[in-house]
């Protein structure tokens, strides 16, 4: 009788050598290998965590060549030195609040009997015994907002479309994750992307649309290929119930991660934002009334379902129900998913599960919210993580992305990358974006460069409220945020 043996098939396990690691294990006699999705502990990448009667016990990180020593001699137990225990037990997953990542890197992202096995399709069930008003009030009574950036209320938006008269209607999932240090969509793409379907399906229900499309980068081919694998066997095992639902390919542009530049690629054409109002639930996808949700928050949606918005209410704080799935990258010792209720503090998140810097040196700043959110000083890090408290401090949350800084960080450096990338990133469509961005580049060069410095910090303030006034859309309306919060928090630095 072989013993199943879990060796992690995601992008980022493959980048650090997972599938060398699997073809090791797999000469090993008496084991069958099992390809799971990442558990978010990247740092313990190639993980191999052995099936034993007390749960799985993990092994990590590893190479092919410590994989093959290791079962050399045998199928290794608990008592091996190089094991770290039950994967279960570790203290970095069991501080966690896994609700939306609860079956990722436990189960075989596409095995639906494996899927159902852990809760799988007991959303879309129970919500085939409800109206669509009942279910967009479950949505909004369990609070929850979209994890994109903007955090709108996900049931408010869904009722607008229930309400919108217009057939037919539309479910587009943004998959466009482009902020830097972000990988939580592509986590559930790859690791879990029947939760992703069923998500919206739910959505489907709720607001009387037949079709749906995942709009996905190309930089993501693990997660496409895999999407439109268990598209076909949903579909084959009937859940889709005459739902059509497609995977679409972006070309990558940062701009197509707002949702109406997202909405004119899907129909083909260039990604450019579009005026509002009309708003996407009014008049979205080829002017029909749309709901646009980014793939985490489309995948909490069957929990809210299966376990009641109560039970899903009972995480977080305020106004920030659930949880966060937190992704801590940069100078971080512990890089990582950490899917945490609302609430924790940053500096809980940085420092006691992400082991502060990896460089260990002390930690200069973090920036929350991708490469336009602000930079947050160490006097800040007992910020609860949420969203009103963030915007107490000047700050955003966004896709729940942290990027670490230690010491060495030159900040009037990262200043001037924000101005770099909204200028290299923009669409070009209204003026603010379009040239303020480039002005902010020429301005903080002369300021660096010590040029009539305090005219030409007033110059940059005025710049950089004129942007967040006047831009079309959050690209240029928030790139001056790490500008501002430099000029802010490291103003010796600018």
């Amino acid at each position: 009788m072989s013993v199943d043996v879990f060796v992690p098939a995601d992008f980022t396990a493959r980048a650090l050598g997972a599938d060398a690691v699997a073809a090791a294990v797999a000469a090993a006699p008496g084991v069958e290998v099992r390809r799971n999705g990442s558990r978010g502990l990247y740092w313990l990448e190639p993980l191999v965590e052995v099936a034993t009667d007390a749960g799985r016990i993990g092994f990590g990180p590893l190479d092919a060549a410590a994989a093959g020593a290791l079962f050399a001699n045998g199928l290794p137990d608990a008592s091996h030195p190089d094991c770290l225990g039950l994967v279960e037990e570790l203290p970095w997953l069991k501080a966690q609040s896994r609700l939306t990542m609860a079956r990722v890197g436990v189960i075989e992202p596409l095995s639906i009997d494996q899927y159902k096995a852990h809760g799988g399709f007991k959303g879309l069930e129970r919500t085939r015994a409800l109206t669509a008003p009942a279910i967009v009030e479950a949505v909004t009574e369990a609070g929850l907002r979209g994890r994109g950036g903007a955090a709108f209320p996900t049931g408010i938006k869904w009722r607008t479309v229930l309400e919108t008269d217009g057939e037919p209607k539309y479910i587009v999932c943004n998959a466009d994750e482009g902020d830097s240090g972000t990988f939580a969509d592509r986590m559930i793409m790859e690791s879990d992307p029947f939760c992703l379907i069923e998500g919206m399906l739910i959505a489907g229900l709720a607001v009387g649309a037949d079709r749906g499309y995942i709009y996905c980068r190309a930089e993501y081919p693990l997660a496409i290929d895999t999407l439109a694998e268990a598209i076909r066997l949903a579909e084959g095992a009937g859940y889709l119930d005459g739902f059509h639902l497609e995977v679409r390919k972006g070309a990558g542009a940062y701009i197509c991660g707002e949702e109406t530049s997202l909405l004119e690629s899907l129909e083909g054409k260039r990604g450019v934002i579009r005026y509002r109002p009309p708003l996407p639930a009014v008049k979205g996808l080829f002017g029909r009334p749309t709901v646009v949700n980014n793939v985490i928050t489309l995948a909490s949606v069957p929990a809210i379902l299966a376990q009641g918005a109560d039970h899903y209410r009972s995480f977080g704080v305020g106004r920030s129900s659930g949880t966060l799935t937190v992704q801590l990258a940069g100078n971080a010792r512990r890089g990582g998913l950490f899917e945490v209720p609302f609430g924790k503090p940053l500096r809980w998140v940085v420092e006691d599960l992400g082991g502060g810097t990896a460089s260990g040196r002390s930690i200069k700043a973090v920036q929350a919210g991708g490469p336009l959110g602000a930079y947050i000083p160490p006097r800040h890090f007992d910020t609860p993580l949420d969203y009103e408290s963030f915007q107490a401090i000047d700050a955003m949350i966004g896709h729940g992305g942290l990027v670490v800084f230690d010491e060495t960080a030159d900040m009037g450096a990262m200043a001037r990358y924000a101005f770099e990338f909204c200028a290299e990133e923009s669409c070009g469509k209204c003026t603010p974006c379009r040239i303020g961005a480039v002005r902010g580049v020429e301005v903080v060069d002369r300021i660096r460069r010590g040029e009539a410095a305090a005219d030409n910090r007033v110059l940059l303030k005025d710049l950089c409220h004129t942007m967040i006034d006047g831009s079309l859309c959050g690209l240029g309306g928030m790139a001056p945020l790490p500008v501002l919060s430099v000029m802010t928090h490291f103003a010796d630095e600018l």
